[in-house]
């Protein structure tokens, strides 16, 4: 799903020492708590979001409200995960970079302004509604930590999009699908699993490591 802003108005991977708060794009992967499937169900190949689904959504859209710095672009929510691309807009001189390619400007440093005060801040309030609606103060919604990835040249840019977009119809195929971790664990090698399937292609866009 792309954002439009005219209508709309696992372990965590880092460089050392890069500074998150610099003007650029960034792919971010949040997996729900022990990968329950809590935001609804893939229905021929399109994702339908349940209740605690549209909450994900919602919040996500509201991040460029709370942090002018952040731009949205392609995200989408899947049963148990959130992929979406954020750009961090260099907001000191003036231009937008819009596109998430070199150079990066240097020009944000405080920690609440970083790409990780963002998801922070994102998976805080979609715990709190989601545990008002359910009732369940307390209870974890997200895995404790997420994937990141800074994207350096348009044409990552353009394939992260295009998996983005994907991701629902390749619901079959993923990894995070719980009937293919099951598969998985009995060692059956189907399309999806290790090793993945050609069609589900998002670790040649990270050197051959899936994020």
């Amino acid at each position: 799903m792309r954002y439009d802003r005219d209508k709309h108005r696992r372990r965590s991977i880092r460089l050392r020492g890069y500074d998150y708060g610099r003007a650029g794009a960034y792919f971010v992967t949040l997996c729900a708590h022990d990968r329950a499937s809590l935001f609804g169900a893939i229905v021929d190949g399109v994702m339908r979001l349940n209740d605690l689904g549209q909450v994900v959504d919602s919040e996500w859209l509201k991040t460029p409200r709370m942090r002018p710095q952040v731009e949205l672009d392609e995200y989408v929510v899947m049963p148990n995960h959130f992929h979406a691309i954020l750009v961090v807009v260099d907001m000191g001189r003036g231009v937008l970079q819009r596109t998430g390619v070199l150079p990066y400007a240097p020009t944000f440093r405080s920690p609440s302004q970083t790409v990780g005060a963002v998801v922070r801040g994102f998976k805080s309030a979609v715990t709190k509604r989601i545990n008002q609606i359910r009732q369940t103060p307390g209870v974890a919604v997200w895995q404790r930590n997420y994937h990141e990835h800074v994207v350096r040249t348009e044409g990552e840019l353009v394939r992260i999009r295009q998996y983005i977009a994907d991701n629902p119809a390749q619901w079959e195929l993923d990894r995070e699908n719980p009937a293919v971790g099951d598969k998985e664990r009995r060692g059956e090698q189907g399309r999806g699993v290790w090793p993945y399937a050609p069609t589900d292609d998002i670790e040649t866009i990270f050197g051959g490591v899936r994020p």
